[in-house]
């Protein structure tokens, strides 16, 4: 059964019995070069005005050929692509990456391109020119080959076709299906010789329209060379040839009319859902030899971490901290607050300067020195000076909400992007530190690192385990609110508003960012009539505890008094609007935190009026416990007090609670937007 919370499946491996490959027999879905003239017209394209740009094809096909260094991957792509709007003149534009390591590297090939335009009820044809065809450095590993296809118009037609050759088996080419405009046929085609074994990982909410596997044999002429593997050589000299004849698998997989996939509220990364296939090389087996497993284990890609110079090595380098740690430790005796002393040490001398990682980007020293660094720098930091100051360290790495989900069937260290630190203290009790905020508390996590789980590294490899990264602190609110209603309908109020947890690190950077006048300019300006006489920050710079603001504020009424005085007491004080609009969503909603939120409003009442109709309690439930709203009324000697809470009790639901949840919101949002009406008495 596939969980709830996520669609991603490994497919089957190779296997045995067909002669006939019925997958390569299938005629390609696109010939390059001769287009639909129907496509250049508007009239098979009413159903999709909203989009930017459709996917009219997108084919792909990867093999193995052997050429004189040994086998290689061979990957080809056509895609035509039928432009909407000028909002999607950017799918004109588009990057290949390439790997490349030490002398090797992946090759484009055979790039052509053509725009088709409709004029004066011809087709016009135009071709890429090499001139448009640029080279960009993305990673220390990937170069990016970038192409702009010419003369863009809306109604346009634009089609590519590339070959990637790539030395690098176990980099064989990925595939999606799905993009962010909708596709209307996108298909695959993998033939894999028996001598690779490559594990396979669907995923995704979208049905394959074709899924088939069949065999066939294929021939290589291998020439033995000194450059041959060793293991391939299987004894022969060089200079010889040998015909081999593999079984070779056939797949092809193909999906029909994808939707565009949505960025929607409260999600991870879009990465974490699109419908695609990867591949992972796990071992080969090539003629007369045992099976090589290639693929690595957690066990082993622990043992590297830590015997690297740039991770593990920089752990136990914390001795120049010696003179700075002497005070910190000898001001408590309480192990918590002595964390917490080192945390604000590290925070306030090296300064996170955004970027990410997992290695150092040189040592800790020096990122020390320049008091700026990486998340790796900071944390690895953070952990040195722990065990220096006599504590259990050790790391922690993980993959950011924007990276991706951790997949932790899948050995690959790639999947890391984050490092942070792991403490032990005494009577069995872990705290998870991270010192990149410098606005918040030791021991709350950032929110990008609420991802799932990440892996605690120890000395001892084979000790390391995952670990939950759930965090215990919340989106926490609480506003109390004292309203005084005058006879023409005019409202004042004393507002105490208390922000904690993420919340409170939220509103502490936007505070940082803004200043004092400009955040409560904007406050201001956000409720219609407003007008702030005086407002006090409290707590601002003591971060374990919640971000305090009160205020006063004015609205004017009518210039004369009215007999019916119409309010909305929570409208300006609950959830603004419904983050859930679309009536489905097939994924997960990951807020990263639980939310807790309270609002309590005591409304005096004008002399002489009176409550026309008393509002309704209510209580609503999530099922199995998920989440409460209440929202309660009742008299008091001056007129009225309400409390409104919501609870949420957990940081993710499932894609078959979002109905429940999106209908959560609504009515919760109607009750407190419900109008109060004040009648004169007669």
């Amino acid at each position: 059964m596939i969980s709830p919370l996520l669609r991603r499946w490994l497919l089957a491996g190779i296997c045995s019995g067909a002669a006939v490959s019925l997958a390569q027999a299938q005629a390609d879905p696109i010939k390059f070069g001769k287009i639909d003239e129907a496509d250049l017209t508007a009239r098979n394209f009413v159903a999709d005005s909203a989009a930017p740009a459709v996917v009219l094809c997108d084919f792909g096909r990867s093999r193995f050929d052997y050429a004189e260094d040994g086998f290689r991957v061979v990957f080809e792509r056509v895609t035509r692509v039928k432009i909407l709007k000028k909002s999607g003149y950017d799918y004109a534009t588009v990057q290949v990456p390439l790997y490349h390591k030490a002398n090797r590297e992946e090759k484009l090939l055979g790039l052509k391109g053509f725009t088709y335009n409709l004029v004066n009820g011809q087709v016009v044809k135009e071709k890429l020119n090499s001139d448009a065809i640029f080279k960009e450095e993305s990673t220390p590993n990937i170069t990016i080959r970038k192409f702009t296809l010419p003369n863009v118009r809306v109604g346009s037609v634009v089609e590519y076709t590339y070959l990637v050759a790539s030395e690098f088996i176990f980099n064989f080419q990925d595939w999606t299906f799905q993009s962010d405009i909708p596709v209307r046929w996108s298909e695959y085609r993998a033939a894999i010789p028996e001598y690779f074994d490559y594990k396979m990982l669907m995923q995704g909410y979208e049905p394959l329209k074709v899924q088939e596997q069949n065999e066939a044999s294929t021939q290589y002429t291998i020439r033995w060379a000194p450059s041959i593997t060793p293991g391939m050589r299987g004894g022969r000299e060089a200079g010889g040839s040998e015909v081999l004849t593999p079984r070779v698998t056939n797949y092809r997989w193909a999906m029909e009319n994808v939707p565009a996939l949505r960025e929607e509220p409260y999600m991870t990364t879009t990465n974490d859902y699109v419908a695609k296939i990867d591949f992972e090389l796990a071992g080969t087996k090539w003629p007369n030899e045992p099976y090589k497993p290639v693929a690595g284990s957690w066990t082993k890609i622990d043992d590297e971490l830590l015997n690297d110079d740039n991770f593990g090595i920089q752990l136990n380098k914390g001795g120049f901290l010696k003179d700075q740690l002497a005070p910190l430790l000898a001001s408590t005796t309480d192990p918590a607050a002595r964390v917490a002393a080192i945390h604000d040490l590290v925070r306030r001398s090296v300064k996170h300067n955004g970027n990410n990682g997992v290695m150092a980007g040189s040592t800790i020293r020096r990122a020390y020195d320049q008091k700026s660094g990486s998340a790796a720098d900071v944390n690895l930091l953070l952990i040195a000076a722990l065990r220096e100051a006599g504590f259990t360290a050790n790391p922690v790495v993980l993959s950011t909400r924007s990276h991706g989900r951790m997949e932790t069937n899948v050995p690959l260290s790639s999947r890391f992007n984050y490092v942070l630190a792991h403490v032990a203290l005494p009577g069995g009790k872990d705290m998870l530190v991270d010192a990149t905020e410098e606005l918040a508390p030791c021991g709350m996590l950032p929110q990008r690192c609420l991802n799932g789980v990440g892996r605690l590294v120890l000395p001892r490899g084979q000790e390391s385990r995952w670990i939950d990264l759930t965090p215990s602190e919340r989106f926490l609110s609480y506003r109390q609110v004292n309203l005084t209603v005058d006879e023409k309908g005019g409202v004042s109020g004393k507002v105490h508003q208390e922000h904690g947890g993420y919340l409170a690190l939220d509103q502490r950077e936007k505070l940082r960012k803004l200043g004092e006048k400009k955040y409560m300019q904007e406050l201001a300006t956000s409720h219609e009539g407003w007008d702030i006489a005086k407002y006090t920050f409290k707590e601002r710079d003591l971060l374990h505890k919640p971000l305090t603001l009160e205020y006063e504020f004015a609205s004017a009424g009518a210039e004369a008094p009215v007999a019916t005085i119409y309010l909305n007491p929570l409208r300006d004080f609950g959830t603004d609007k419904n983050p859930f609009l679309h009536e489905d969503r097939r994924f997960p909603v990951d807020f990263g935190a639980k939310f807790d939120e309270t609002l309590l409003v005591n409304l005096t009442l004008p002399a002489g009026y009176e409550l026309e109709q008393m509002p309704q309690n209510m209580t609503l439930e999530l099922p199995e416990g998920g989440g409460r709203f209440t929202y309660g009324v009742q008299q008091s000697p001056l007129g009225l007090q309400i409390v409104s809470r919501m609870n949420l009790a957990r940081p993710v639901y499932s894609a078959q609670e979002y109905a429940y949840l999106r209908e959560f919101f609504a009515r919760m949002m109607a009750k407190q937007s419900e109008q109060l009406v004040l009648k004169k008495k007669a």
